[in-house]
C-alpha cells in the first residue's frame, strides 16, 4: 500500500464479508444460469471508478490467484489498491494472460487478445466485467437457461455471435450497471 493512501482511506469491501460474498455469488450464479436476468448487489463501499455491481463481483469473483486486467479509466491507483486490499488478485497489463477483466466495453479492445480457452479447457478463458450505463432490453436473447426468450442489451451483437460460434470456447460477459448485473454467457445467442 503507497504511503499516500492508508487503510482508513480505502472504501471498505463486504459489510459481512462470509454472508455478502455468499449473496453476491448466488446472484452471480443465477444470472449466468439465466442469461438475461438482472439482480442486485453491492459491497459496503465502492472505490472511485467501479460500479457497486463490479465492486461486489470482484469482491466474490477475484483472490490472489486470478489475474484481472483493468480497463485504462478503472487502472487508477485508487482501484489497484483497494483490490490488491480487499482480494489480492494480480493486476496484469496484458489481456491474455486476465482471468477477468474490469471496464466499459469500448476499452476491452482488441477483444481477441482475451482467452477463450481451448477444446480440451474450455474453462480457461477470461471473463469480462463490462460496465454499462444501462442494462436495458434492446437484444432477445436465447439459448440454454432461458426458457423462452430474455430481453437485454448486449454492447456489441456481432461480437456476441461471433463468440457464440466459438463454443465450447468463448468469453462470458458480466454487465453491470449501478447495483445491478446481468450476465450474457459464451452459450447464449443476441439477436436484434
Amino acid at each position: 500500500m503507497h504511503a499516500t493512501q492508508s487503510a482508513q482511506d480505502l472504501a471498505p469491501g463486504f459489510a459481512q464479508p462470509p454472508l455478502d460474498a455468499a449473496a453476491c455469488f448466488r446472484a452471480a450464479l443465477q444470472a449466468m444460469a439465466r442469461p438475461g436476468t438482472v439482480h442486485s448487489a453491492a459491497p459496503a463501499g465502492v472505490p472511485s471508478g467501479l460500479s457497486p455491481a463490479a465492486s461486489a463481483l470482484a469482491l466474490t469473483l477475484l483472490d490472489h490467484e486470478t489475474p484481472v486486467w483493468l480497463a485504462p479509466s478503472v487502472a487508477t491507483e485508487t482501484v489497484r489498491t483497494w483490490l490488491a486490499f480487499h482480494t489480492g488478485a494480480p493486476v496484469t497489463p496484458r489481456r491474455e494472460d486476465a482471468n477477468f477483466a474490469i471496464g466499459p466495453w469500448d476499452e476491452m479492445a482488441p477483444l481477441a487478445e482475451f482467452a477463450v480457452g481451448t477444446p480440451e479447457y474450455p474453462d480457461r478463458s477470461a471473463t469480462l466485467i463490462v460496465e454499462v450505463a444501462d442494462l436495458g432490453t434492446t437484444h432477445r436473447l436465447t439459448g440454454p437457461g432461458i426458457e423462452d426468450t430474455a430481453h437485454l442489451t448486449h454492447p456489441d451483437p456481432a461480437f456476441a455471435r461471433a463468440n457464440a460460434a466459438l463454443f465450447p470456447c468463448g468469453i462470458d460477459l458480466f454487465l453491470t450497471a449501478g447495483d445491478r448485473l446481468a450476465a450474457i454467457p459464451r452459450t447464449t445467442r443476441v439477436e436484434g
